[in-house]
């Protein structure tokens, strides 16, 4: 074996171990959220979470933080994806994960740009139409949640 099939292999171990989205096993609490939707977050101080959204990459469903919420009342760890099955096509759920940090309330906007490539705007009015926004209302409190 040569030192660059060693170099290779060793490489290939490290990504298998590292692959996309491998930061954060914990999510916490998981919310569901989904286009057009808002949904309120009840959440305790100190608390784990993670804001969930599902999509299709292959038929050109990509989303994102919109902005990151009040960083003393939720601080943003990851964005981790998780795929649905191992065929091509099926979908996956993306993982906005957070720490609640102090009392207090913020928006989370989670902005699905179908069919943007890079430029992270919709690109005709095919796009406008299936683009949109899942929005989660965090509210932290120093009481457990009901």
């Amino acid at each position: 074996m040569t030192l660059r099939t060693v170099a290779a292999g060793l490489g290939l171990l490290l990504l298998a171990g590292c692959g996309a989205g491998s930061a954060v096993s914990d999510f916490g609490t998981v919310v569901k959220g989904a286009k057009g939707t808002t949904v309120p977050v009840q959440l305790r101080t100190g608390q784990r979470f993670s804001l969930a959204v599902t999509g299709n990459a292959s038929v050109g469903d990509s989303w994102s933080l919109v902005a990151v919420p009040d960083a003393k009342v939720a601080s943003f760890i990851s964005e981790e994806r998780r795929g649905e099955g191992d065929q091509p096509g099926s979908g996956s759920t993306s993982y906005f994960v957070f720490n609640a940090k102090g009392p207090g309330t913020t928006e989370v906007r989670l902005f699905d740009c179908w069919r943007c490539g890079s430029q992270r705007t919709p690109q005709g009015e095919e796009s406008e139409r299936q683009s949109g926004e899942a929005v989660f209302t965090l509210t932290v409190t120093d009481q457990p949640p009901s």
